[in-house]
């Protein structure tokens, strides 16, 4: 798939392997800016990439320019990625096992409003869909989560815009008290806390075009 001359591939064996130091360096990048802020390394995320690959069905999208990696996005089942929201799920009537979890996703900014982000959509449904299909039980739901920050908090930039259009647009929508934590440093800190995570569901099922918009 290509998208305004970015080439978007699915990463697999060696080749992902090999693409952990640009992908870390990307996600290093992306993440400290607004809303997350993250205080990551090239090291620590290149251990969580490392891990991530050799999980079972771990998906990898890539959105490549010549040869840069400009963007990428992550999903697997959400219990093969974080099985710990397993019982938040079940607490409000959706299975578990039936969840593909769409994780990251991060673009650098001058490539945004491209249709690149749809395309990470599209293509990591589409190997929910796959992967669903190959195991004889189709997944019930896709789903994602979206880091909580305040309107009014200091930091946040003036010329910020939160994404929840272009998510709703894809069928998304946030779920009333579906809200778990994932643990990062912030800049400034000097150690991890909690930050709570609002997640975000469709029906696999819906039908909707792809790369709509």
């Amino acid at each position: 798939m290509a998208t305004g001359g970015i080439e978007i591939v699915r990463l697999t064996g060696g080749e992902a392997s090999a693409a952990i130091p640009d992908l870390s360096r990307l996600r290093c990048e992306v993440f400290r800016a607004w809303p997350y802020l993250y205080e990551g390394t090239a090291q620590s995320e290149a251990d969580y990439l490392g891990a991530f690959i050799e999980a079972d069905d771990a998906i990898i999208i890539a959105a490549r320019e010549g040869d840069a990696i400009i963007g990428a996005a992550t999903a697997s089942p959400l219990m093969s990625h974080t099985p710990e929201f397993g019982p938040l799920f079940a607490a409000h009537g959706i299975a578990p096992d039936g969840v593909f979890y769409c994780g990251e996703s991060v673009l650098l900014e001058d490539y945004r409003g491209r249709g690149i982000g749809h395309a990470f959509f599209d293509k990591r449904e589409a190997a929910g869909r796959d992967l669903g299909a190959a195991r004889g039980q189709a997944f019930t739901h896709f789903a994602f989560c979206g880091v909580i920050r305040s309107d009014d908090d200091p930091r946040r930039p003036a010329t910020y815009r939160p994404l929840d259009a272009f998510w709703r647009k894809r069928g998304y929508q946030p779920v009333a008290g579906m809200v778990g934590a994932y643990p990062w440093r912030e800049i400034g800190d000097t150690a991890e806390t909690d930050h709570p995570m609002q997640f975000w569901l469709r029906p696999a099922s819906a039908d909707l075009k792809p790369n709509a918009g």
